[in-house]
């Protein structure tokens, strides 16, 4: 009874082990990894969910992210921004709560969308965006830069250096840069 239990816990271990190696490749790092940027200034705590997708040689904005289509903003799972205050985005309020981020590369600028819906997964098995413009709370567009160096990974974080919080985006040679404001709570008089 025992040999029989050992072997066939050597047959699953080997399965897996199989599985593992030419299936999910669970050894190797993952291709766009999960990473997450944060802020906090006085009372406003801003966090931003996402996966880093890497360059590798390949043609990002106008190719593998199509000019004028909506995207994820990512990869994998839709990207998630959460405030714990309401904010001024485009001189337009967001109010405080969980939203993911779609955005529309353009040649010149973006439109960026923030959300209100939750997303599980970022694209559907047609490889389409599950965006559903009618849980848009906000929409603006901003201008894209062109960087002198090549970013290879995705990233997103916040800019407060010179005392002007931004929400900023790079990839490849390209760089947007979202402005944002805390809304002023009106005073009771």
């Amino acid at each position: 009874m025992l040999k029989r239990l050992l072997i066939i816990l050597s047959i699953l271990a080997l399965g897996l082990l199989l599985y593992s190696v030419f299936v999910e490749d669970i050894f190797s790092p993952p291709l766009s990894p999960k990473d997450t940027a944060e802020i906090s200034l006085n009372d406003l705590t801003l966090k931003v969910e996402y996966n880093r997708p890497s360059k590798r040689d390949r043609e990002i904005f106008g190719a593998l992210v199509p000019f004028d289509k909506v995207w994820r903003t990512g990869a994998n799972e839709a990207t998630t921004f959460e405030t714990n205050q309401d904010l001024l985005i485009d001189g337009i309020v967001l109010k405080k709560g969980k939203y993911t981020i779609w955005t529309v590369p353009m040649k010149d600028s973006w439109k960026v969308m923030f959300n209100s819906k939750q997303y599980d997964w970022g694209v559907n098995e047609k490889m389409e965006p599950m965006w559903d413009p009618n849980y848009d709370a906000l929409e603006f567009q901003v201008p894209s830069e062109e960087l002198d160096v090549t970013v290879e990974r995705f990233t997103i974080a916040f800019d407060n250096k010179t005392g002007h919080l931004k929400l900023t985006m790079a990839w490849d040679n390209t760089l947007i840069e979202v402005p944002i404001d805390v809304k002023e709570a009106k005073s009771q008089t």
